[in-house]
């Protein structure tokens, strides 16, 4: 049985933001697409534009110096424009390790992604970690 059209978008998503391939994701991501992140450090926040969205990515590898990691673990999708893309972070800043689970929620329309919320297991940490 094939994959479902948006569990591979956001499959070929994560695959690209592995390989640090800003153009890949530029071409899934609507023009206005919204990235939700949440908590109460300097990279929370809603980065609205897929410019904005992009920046952000960029500077989470930086902030990482590279060492970021999302695994995806898992990708459900109802069929009428949602999917849920499971994910283990692991990531290293300033002395600090942060190994967390949790999701991304993807708005889908046609091809495009519009709109990411973004969920962690462990807001305080994560909070703690970014700040």
């Amino acid at each position: 049985m094939a994959e479902h059209p948006h569990a591979a978008l956001v499959r070929k998503g994560f695959e690209a933001f592995s390989r640090g391939d800003m153009d890949t994701l530029r071409g899934l991501i609507a023009a206005d697409a919204t990235h939700h992140v949440p908590g109460e450090h300097p990279l929370s926040g809603d980065f609205k534009g897929v410019n904005s969205i992009i920046e952000m990515y960029e500077r989470l590898g930086a902030e990482t110096n590279g060492t970021m990691r999302a695994e995806l673990i898992g990708i459900a999708v109802d069929g009428r424009g949602h999917a849920v893309g499971m994910t283990r972070f692991t990531a290293e800043r300033n002395g600090k390790r942060l190994d967390d689970t949790g999701c991304l929620i993807f708005r889908i329309v046609g091809d495009k992604v519009t709109d990411l919320d973004e969920c962690v297991e462990d807001i305080d940490k994560n909070n703690e970690f970014w700040s």
